[in-house]
């Protein structure tokens, strides 16, 4: 199913719950939508069920809404068709299309397959841009012919947290044309992010794709930092 059409049933289909996804450190459902005969299972994020975070405010899936809004922006082809919805079984939440995923695959496991080498390149550009503050080698699924970047909610923050296992394209020039889609992005104002992030938000997303392009470099960790550059624990 193409994405229009995903994204048509995730925001207009009735949920139905199925049970939580195990090993989830908030709320995480697994439901069933349905529309018109149609069915899909996706993955549903209520904000009621949100641990509170020192760090971040509450209503983490209005993250995970940007962070599909701007690989959409970035056509960078990333992240699962991702929603959000207020009338949620449980109040406002996202909902994001059910990734069937080879359980013990993983970042660490897929990084040296030469087939999926511009696809962590994008990643580690989009984490970049979306201020990703918790990259694990787990929130990259395998479903057995492409991989998929999950569990986005703790990004946009409007400091630098950036914290990922993908740093092996640290300092490596950005592929042209990955370079020509942030710096399109860059350009842009960014209007679908503004329905889910405070325009500061917004702003600093555009922002740190503007200083990708002008060094056309991936960055380095910061070891001047008070906290490490990589989440914890990794997987």
């Amino acid at each position: 199913m193409g994405r229009p059409h995903q994204r048509d049933l995730l925001t207009n289909g009735a949920i139905t719950v199925e049970g939580r996804v195990a090993g989830s450190s908030n709320q995480a459902l697994l439901v069933t939508v349905t529309l018109d005969g149609l069915e899909a299972r996706a993955c549903y994020k209520a904000e009621a069920g949100e641990r509170p975070l020192w760090d971040f405010p509450d209503g983490l899936w209005r993250r995970e809404v940007a962070a599909y809004e701007l690989d959409a922006a970035l056509g960078t082809d990333l992240v699962p068709t991702t929603v959000g919805r207020a009338d949620g079984p449980f109040g406002p939440g996202s909902l994001q299309w059910w990734v069937e995923d080879a359980h013990d695959e993983h970042y660490f496991t897929l990084r040296d397959r030469p087939e999926f080498d511009h696809w962590f390149a994008r990643l580690a550009a989009f984490d970049v841009i979306a201020n990703n503050a918790d990259r694990k080698a787990g929130h990259v699924l395998y479903d057995g012919s492409r991989c998929w970047a999950i569990d986005n909610g703790l990004c946009f923050h409007d400091q630098d947290k950036l914290r990922t296992v993908i740093w092996e394209y640290a300092g490596l020039a950005l592929e042209p044309t990955l370079l020509e889609r942030v710096e399109r992005f860059a350009r842009s104002d960014a209007r679908t992010l503004a329905t889910w992030l405070k325009p500061h938000e917004v702003a600093l997303t555009l922002e740190r794709a503007r200083a990708l392009v002008e060094s056309s470099a991936y960055p380095t960790p910061d070891e001047d930092r008070d906290w490490p550059p990589y989440p914890w624990p990794l997987i």
